[in-house]
């Protein structure tokens, strides 16, 4: 068995990304499964190329994909990715689309495959805030949940996936003021070790 992990490169004024220095620090193989990793640039153009590529290379059977949201407590289990791109600030590349389908033909949403409440269980059994969400948002990181979902049905792949939000880490938090919430990064890294774990 085979789980891709992505995680995003720092965006806004961010330095670092919990996402992807979360998935960094994952160990090579977690019980039968063998982790593998990408990292997805802020691109509204970009980050789904850059996933289609990685699942043409790596084949997986799991997808767990990983992005920062800023103010959270705990981590959430996105149940919900929409048709949708709005974005409050500019992708990386200075993009900023406004009330725009990601797909024009595509559907007005798609779930995740992933069983987002026993996750979210999983991580609360061993002491760790989690919680289930129904909005991804409107920026990047519903737009890469959409397109793996989509990419998974138009392409009738066998695989299971869905998207992570993690918190700020420690680290981002203590830069700012007021301090927001956050999630020690080990706790973060530990939370989803835990939830490959648990699907696998």
């Amino acid at each position: 068995m085979k789980v891709l992990l992505t995680g995003f490169e720092p965006f806004g004024s961010e330095t670092v990304n919990p996402s992807y220095e979360a998935i960094r620090q994952l160990p090579e193989h977690i019980g039968r499964a063998e982790l593998v990793t990408a990292r997805i640039p802020v691109s509204f153009e970009q980050s789904g190329p850059v996933l289609k590529e990685a699942l043409a290379i790596h084949r997986p059977d799991i997808v767990i994909c990983v992005g920062q949201a800023g103010g959270y407590s705990g981590i959430a289990m996105e149940r919900v990715a929409i048709n949708l791109q709005d974005a409050s600030i500019p992708d990386n590349c200075g993009v900023q689309p406004s009330e725009q389908p990601i797909l024009p033909d595509g559907p007005a949403a798609y779930f995740s495959s992933l069983p987002v409440k026993k996750l979210a269980a999983a991580l609360r059994q061993n002491g760790i805030p989690a919680f289930v969400s129904n909005s991804a948002g409107t920026y990047v990181c519903n737009h890469l949940m959409y397109t793996l979902l989509h990419l998974i049905d138009r392409d009738h792949l066998p695989v299971i996936g869905g998207f992570i939000h993690v918190p700020y880490s420690t680290r981002q938090a203590a830069a700012k003021t007021p301090v927001p919430a956050s999630m020690d990064l080990a706790q973060i890294t530990r939370g989803l070790a835990l939830a490959v774990e648990t699907l696998v």
